[in-house]
């Protein structure tokens, strides 16, 4: 069981130098501890792992309802690198830049190849509204990112699936019923996680699913879950408990490293939007309403009727304030972001 904090009054200041919307969230040493001792989740009972586990989604619960202006931002990141360890995990080469190139240098509609595409996957999961996720048409989506040929009755099958197992099992059963079930359909376990995400944030009512345990690059190479005589994928504790250790102590620890990012990134928020009045381009507002929202932004972008120059000259500003930093590291076609 989960304990949910009130969410904090939601704060409706302008944009030029409006402070954060609520203090950085802090774990406590004891959570952060617990989280980060493997051995020590290794040797406990799949219950206290749990409890660890729900501690850890608890404290980042808290984070999601302060809705930090600059939320947007952190998903995405978040979104970036589950694709870069999916695309891993898959046996490919690209890392965060090079995903970050296919999606960001490549224009509307044009192909952005199957490591693209799997970015595109994980910046669904992260923007999309939490309970649209699941349904039949974000399902042939995310399924064609992860590079399924369309299905239709296999869609209908997992939808009935995974609706199923909302109303069935509590937070910890979801977790593992969902890599259990993409498994048990034919699908890889970078899927099951993403459904996991989903199934996670829909349970908690948040309004946008936050990416977790497809950043974890140990989850990739943990045991498949024991299959009964019948064939199908074990979904219990109680039958498999091992496995479900593995799948709470990487949910802990994702959510760990979801919280700390959150407070980084809080900080260089703080920063920009303390810069924000010294900007004197028009559509100046919009770019930091863009920074805050998305992980990066390429500098050509087509923003407010801003003309290229103008565009690199904003960001120049920006980064020489120290607000936002250059991602690519390349002379041209550069990206920036927080």
């Amino acid at each position: 069981m989960i304990l949910r904090p009130k969410p904090s009054p939601r704060h409706h200041g302008t944009l030029a130098g409006a402070p954060s919307i609520a203090p950085l969230a802090t774990v406590p040493t004891w959570l952060r501890r617990a989280i980060l001792d493997a051995q020590s989740l290794a040797s406990k009972d799949v219950e206290d792992v749990a409890l660890t586990a729900g501690a850890a989604i608890g404290a980042l619960d808290a984070v999601v309802r302060r809705q930090g202006r600059w939320a947007g931002a952190w998903r995405q990141r978040l979104a970036l690198t589950a694709a870069a360890v999916t695309a891993k995990q898959a046996g490919r080469v690209e890392d965060e830049a090079a995903l970050r190139d296919a999606v960001l240098l490549t224009r509307p509609g044009d192909n952005v190849g199957p490591a693209g595409l799997l970015l595109l996957a994980w910046r669904r999961v992260a923007a999309r509204p939490a309970e649209e996720l699941l349904g039949e048409k974000s399902l042939v989506a995310v399924l064609a990112e992860f590079g399924y040929a369309r299905d239709d009755e296999a869609v209908r099958d997992l939808t009935d699936d995974l609706r199923q197992l909302a109303a069935r099992d509590g937070t910890v059963g979801m977790t593992t019923g969902a890599i259990a079930i993409a498994e048990r359909h034919g699908f890889a376990r970078a899927l099951g996680v993403w459904l996991a995400d989903a199934l996670l944030a829909q349970r908690l009512g948040w309004a946008h699913a936050v990416p977790l345990l497809g950043a974890d690059a140990a989850l990739g190479t943990s045991a498949r879950p024991r299959r009964s005589a019948a064939g199908s994928v074990a979904t219990s504790i109680e039958t498999d408990p091992e496995h479900a250790k593995g799948l709470l102590a990487a949910q802990a620890r994702a959510a760990l490293r979801a919280i700390d990012l959150h407070a980084e990134l809080g900080r260089r928020a703080d920063r920009l939007l303390a810069d924000a009045p010294k900007l004197r381009a028009k559509a100046a507002d919009i770019v930091v309403e863009k920074l805050l929202s998305d992980d990066a932004i390429v500098a050509s972008a087509n923003i407010a009727g801003m003309s290229d120059r103008g565009l690199h000259r904003l960001f120049d500003r920006l980064v020489e304030l120290g607000a936002v930093r250059e991602l690519s590291g390349r002379p041209t076609f550069r990206i920036y972001g927080l």
